[in-house]
């Protein structure tokens, strides 16, 4: 039996192929990126995302499968994102992976976007040990899953409100920084003072560890315009302490993850975490996460910073899995934006 898969990603801006085998050993892997379309806009267009998927996504496969030496003929089956993203978007990569499934009477496997990000840093690491603690922290999503096995997990935690790849981006725009908000708040928190600014570390009241990240995006609104509700936002040039503003948001976002996920993880008794998903790919994340875990003897996992952005490997690495598993899928298979 081959140990071949392909990999369809298009849940959102990204439109993705990858081959790989038995689940870890990635063969190709594209993307083909949309940053440079939705950047004017400050953020995703759905429109926007769904035509450009219909233009990317035969190419990214064709070159996939030619980057990693490979026919549709030595596949084993094809692995396509169903859920979560944008509809229009989903259906387009699910169309294609429905079409290439049929034509060639391979199985068809629906991955679940979320579940292959938690994949993401086991795929890059054999010895990884069950169950764990992953966090996923992207644009979209923010929430703690134990993981039990690859295709075993239980989401125990979520955002209440924002994501923390959504403050990113918002704090981004009010401080006049392009799209994508993490790499651009970042670069300017370099040259800032993360202390200078006590913005606000979100807990609850019963003091349950728990995410939130809408009172930090007020909070940096307020101090760029004061209390009153009708004030315009200053002008990234007329704001002076423009650095220390992102070096201080960053630093309060970066706690707001570490403290919940690290007591998260001792209350399970879990000495190994992940951390995945777009906001993992950041520097200062890493080195706070990884120091304040090693303090209390827990394993910190990340993947490479190509497989915390949307991707198609995961796709194919969790879609081995799954068709090991037995849990493949026929041609009603659809597609959900949740």
């Amino acid at each position: 039996m081959s140990e071949l898969v392909l990999g369809i990603e298009s849940s959102c801006d990204e439109t993705a192929a990858a081959v790989v085998r038995a689940g870890r050993e990635v063969l190709s892997s594209v993307i083909a990126s949309q940053i440079e379309e939705h950047a004017p806009f400050g953020g995703v267009v759905p429109e926007i995302a769904g035509r450009s998927h219909l233009r990317a996504v035969m190419p990214a496969i064709d070159r996939a499968l030619a980057e990693a030496g490979v026919d549709v003929s030595d596949l084993a089956a094809i692995a396509v994102t169903t859920r979560p993203g944008l509809i229009g978007s989903l259906l387009v990569g699910l169309s294609a992976a429905k079409g290439l499934a049929y034509a060639r009477g391979l199985p068809l496997v629906g991955v679940d976007h979320i579940e292959a990000h938690a994949y993401a840093a086991i795929m890059e690491a054999p010895d990884a040990a069950y169950p764990n603690l992953t966090l996923v922290a992207s644009g979209g999503h923010t929430a703690l899953y134990e993981v039990r096995s690859p295709t075993e997990l239980e989401r125990i935690s979520e955002t209440r409100d924002d994501s923390a790849g959504e403050a990113f981006d918002k704090v981004a725009h009010l401080l006049g920084l392009p799209y994508p908000g993490g790499p651009s708040i970042a670069r300017l928190a370099e040259s800032g003072n993360p202390k200078k600014i006590a913005f606000p570390r979100y807990r609850t009241k019963s003091g349950e560890p728990d995410f939130s990240f809408s009172g930090l995006k007020t909070s940096v609104l307020y101090h760029l315009r004061g209390q009153d509700a009708l004030a315009r936002t200053p002008e990234p040039d007329a704001i002076p302490d423009r650095a220390d503003v992102a070096a201080s948001f960053q630093a309060a976002a970066i706690d707001a993850l570490v403290a919940p996920t690290l007591e998260f993880a001792r209350r399970r008794g879990l000495d190994t975490i992940a951390i995945v998903g777009g906001v993992a790919s950041n520097r200062r994340l890493r080195e706070q996460m990884q120091a304040r875990a090693s303090e209390s003897g827990i394993r910190c996992l990340f993947p490479s910073p190509i497989y915390c952005t949307d991707n198609a490997a995961m796709i194919a690495g969790l879609g081995w899995q799954l068709l090991r598993a037995g849990r493949t899928s026929d041609l009603a298979l659809d597609a959900s934006a949740r």
